[in-house]
């Protein structure tokens, strides 16, 4: 039988471990695409402009875009290995299906690790007029062209260079080298807890 102190030094540390864990976990997570923002408007023929926000710790140096529609099957593969540093990317839509119901989706391909989807956005006809100034093309950043309807089995548009990301360096890196930290501590503080020091 535990005496009082005990269990509740017990509780205690497995709660600051699971809190600390948690609380690393939701900062390193923080993956938001900006633009295109709901109900954007893309024009066929144009520059669109697609922009992110990301944690800093994450461990994301690169991902794939990906275009699809809610109403119809298919996909467009329009990036692969984005630079996550880069934050702007303009994508030209040449021919591509006029509707109200396509999103983006920041995505690892190879080991299927979804980071973000955009909401809903309008592609035009080449022909219509946008109702809303749409945001200016983001400069010193590539465009990418993609055409036609969806397609899964068209290689992706453009393929940037592969991207370094530490992965053979040490193990231990980042956010989980603070896991550890604090995981640790915890440990410690409940040992000492229950030994009374």
């Amino acid at each position: 039988m535990y005496a009082p102190y005990q269990l509740f030094s017990t509780y205690t540390t497995t709660a600051c471990i699971i809190l600390a864990s948690l609380a690393l976990q939701a900062s390193a997570n923080y993956f938001v695409i900006t633009s295109p923002a709901a109900k954007s408007q893309w024009q066929n023929n144009a520059a669109n402009l697609v922009s992110w926000e990301k944690a800093l710790l994450d461990d994301i140096h690169g991902f794939d875009v990906e275009m699809a529609r809610m109403s119809t099957d298919g996909l467009t593969l329009v990036a692969r290995n984005v630079p996550a540093k880069q934050k702007n990317l303009n994508i030209l839509l040449q021919d591509v299906p006029a509707g109200e119901d396509y999103f983006l989706i920041f995505i690892n391909s190879t080991h299927g690790v979804l980071h973000a989807t955009s909401p809903m956005f309008t592609v035009l006809a080449a022909s219509a007029t946008p109702s809303t100034t749409p945001p200016s093309p983001a400069k010193d950043v590539p465009t990418v062209t993609i055409s036609g309807s969806p397609n899964p089995t068209q290689q992706f548009a453009t393929t940037f260079p592969a991207i370094a990301s530490g992965a053979l360096g040490s193990v231990l890196q980042g956010a989980q080298l603070k896991a550890l930290m604090v995981t640790l501590l915890g440990i410690g503080f409940g040992a000492m807890w229950t030994m009374g020091l």
